[in-house]
């Protein structure tokens, strides 16, 4: 038969303390936002970044005529990193320096339409994950008798994060895209109704004009002699 090892209470249960902690060590650093931009006004946002970290930005317009926007990411020297003009969509990735980075969309060459953007933030390298293992690897020191490594642990816990975090990133992006597609069938589906019913008038206008004119062709218009 083989060895059985028998692992001490203290052992279980500091154990079974560290996973739950373990499993989110890392905390989730991607953020979605969807605004309202007006008709001639110019949004910007800030993010505060280490150094030789990742960002990534993506964004969207999901409503408002010609679903484009101008997109400007600046670095914290004021850099200017990425100009884009009359943008529907754009993914950008960088690799940062220490200072807040800023990004804005600019709506000014609109004087009527409103436009919605989505736009997500995907935070890698910040730093954290590494500090938070060596912060869990202090607890558990003295226990070589456990057959699986604190590495291969890690090395799970942080395979599931990434897969689920590439998910949730997926998720995200056909929410935003079934948002705009929506959008736009809405539009059409306005816009079908709306010349559906200019034809309909149109056409009962002409019909009426058509009667009108062919009755006036059998009348009698003599005048009667008394």
């Amino acid at each position: 038969m083989g060895d059985t090892t028998w692992l001490p209470f203290p052992v279980v249960l500091l154990a079974a303390l560290l996973l739950p902690r373990a499993a989110g060590f890392t905390p989730s650093l991607d953020s979605d936002f969807t605004f309202t931009l007006p008709a001639g006004q110019k949004e910007c946002f800030y993010q505060p970044m280490p150094l030789k970290a990742s960002l990534e930005i993506e964004y969207q317009v999901l409503d408002g005529a010609g679903l484009d926007i101008d997109f400007h990411l600046a670095s914290p020297e004021g850099k200017t990193l990425v100009f884009e003009q009359r943008k529907s969509d754009g993914v950008h990735t960088i690799e940062t320096e220490v200072g807040d980075y800023m990004f804005c969309f600019d709506n000014t060459f609109s004087t009527i339409s409103e436009k919605v953007i989505f736009f997500e933030l995907i935070l890698d390298n910040m730093g954290e994950q590494e500090q938070e293992q060596e912060d869990w690897k202090k607890y558990i020191t003295g226990t070589d008798m456990l057959d699986m490594k604190l590495e291969d642990i890690l090395e799970s816990i942080n395979s599931i994060k990434s897969r689920l975090s590439k998910s949730g990133h997926i998720q995200t992006l056909l929410r935003a895209f079934e948002a705009r597609d929506r959008n736009i069938q809405e539009s059409n589906f306005d816009r079908v109704n709306f010349w559906s019913m200019v034809n309909l008038v149109v056409m009962v206008v002409v019909s009426a004009i058509q009667v009108y004119m062919l009755k006036s062709l059998f009348e009698d218009k003599r005048k009667s002699r008394t």
